[in-house]
């Protein structure tokens, strides 16, 4: 009898444990299932989007296909194979159904199927914007600690300009004038083109990643080689990105470090790169992974006009060639695409915003 409390509080501590661990499973469930919805229902509205642009747009898919010179039963006939004659609702749904199979139609510039045409073009559009946010984390994020810690000095100053010309620069400038100085003059980086024409096609595809697949095949000269040639583009979307990132870093650590704590871990005799760093700047990870996030998808979508200076063959040369020739399937995929890798983007800054900020659980 003398066990028997005893007994009796660890049942109940045994049940609460339990009725708590099944509350967290179902909430952690519950939130598995609305993320995985709401992905699903923005998703469904970019293809909606990218459907109804398809459709509004003065360009007519069937004339791409047979030509403003084929007669009229040869354009009804096609009309007819690409389901055109349809009603639109209609016409959505087989949409929906076709890029839910990876289907994505045939480009009329190229002859081959749209999804094959982006497995090849997106790694390299990839590999670019990858590493141009690589620059822009590594330099941007310590400049804006550097000038908030340092506000209304020169280095202030001179980085705050650094982010207003990576706001004022157009691209397509700046990539124009890092070719003619960096490789045409000084002979710093390589040219347009991922690698060297006497290079081009000797790496076996593995990733579509040209530095991961050289020193997976131990091609070092093709690596180096292909570094050079993207050393320039990257930086020039690095820059963007950097000037981005820096400006917001110095935003949120002057708010941060305009707060009580920080004042007082000051007052307290806390040494200052303790005060900046530990106190000032960690705080501001949350809200600064969005902003990485958000820089690295604009880089990934909207690197269409250095693309077409550097010749890069990535998604924005493709997409820019399938306009020019009115190639709707490829203009729609490669949207598509883009569209997708932001949402994605987006998403997981969500979660990293939950993991790093538990209030946000």
């Amino acid at each position: 009898m003398a066990f028997e409390p005893d007994t009796a509080a660890g049942a109940v501590l045994a049940g609460t444990a339990k009725a708590v661990g099944s509350g967290r499973h179902k909430r952690f469930l519950l939130g598995l299932a609305g993320f995985i919805f709401t992905l699903a229902f923005t998703f469904l509205g970019l293809l909606a989007i990218t459907f109804f642009i398809g459709r509004v747009v003065p360009i007519d898919p069937v004339l791409a296909v047979v030509g403003d010179r084929a007669p009229k039963a040869v354009y009804e006939a096609a009309r007819i194979e690409l389901g055109l004659d349809k009603p639109l609702i209609v016409q959505f749904f087989n949409y929906i159904g076709s890029v839910l199979r990876g289907d994505l139609g045939m480009s009329v510039s190229t002859g081959k199927l749209v999804a094959d045409d982006l497995k090849r073009v997106f790694p390299a559009t990839l590999e670019m914007a990858t590493i141009g946010i690589i620059i822009g984390v590594l330099l941007g994020v310590p400049m804006g600690v550097y000038a908030a810690s340092r506000q209304g000095s020169l280095v202030d100053q001179a980085i705050r300009v650094v982010g207003l010309l990576g706001y004022a620069v157009p691209a397509f400038w700046l990539g124009l004038v890092g070719l003619a100085l960096f490789y045409a003059q000084l002979k710093w980086v390589g040219g347009p083109g991922r690698v060297d024409i006497f290079y081009d096609g000797l790496v076996q595809p593995v990733t579509g990643l040209i530095l991961i697949d050289s020193l997976i095949a131990g091609e070092r000269d093709i690596f180096f080689n292909a570094l050079w040639h993207l050393a320039l583009p990257a930086s020039v979307l690095g820059f963007f990105s950097l000037a981005y990132i820096a400006r917001m870093t110095r935003s949120f650590m002057l708010d941060q470090m305009a707060q009580e704590y920080v004042t007082t871990a000051r007052v307290k005799g806390v040494p200052e790169r303790l005060v900046i760093w530990r106190h000032a700047f960690r705080p501001i990870l949350v809200p600064l992974i969005t902003v990485i996030g958000l820089s690295y998808a604009g880089l990934l979508e909207g690197s269409v006009m250095i693309e077409t200076i550097f010749s890069w063959p990535g998604i924005g040369n493709y997409l820019t060639t399938a306009l020019l020739n009115a190639d709707m399937n490829a203009v729609l995929g490669a949207t598509l695409v883009i569209g997708a890798v932001f949402i994605g983007i987006n998403k997981l800054s969500d979660v990293l915003y939950r993991v790093l900020d538990p209030r946000a659980r």
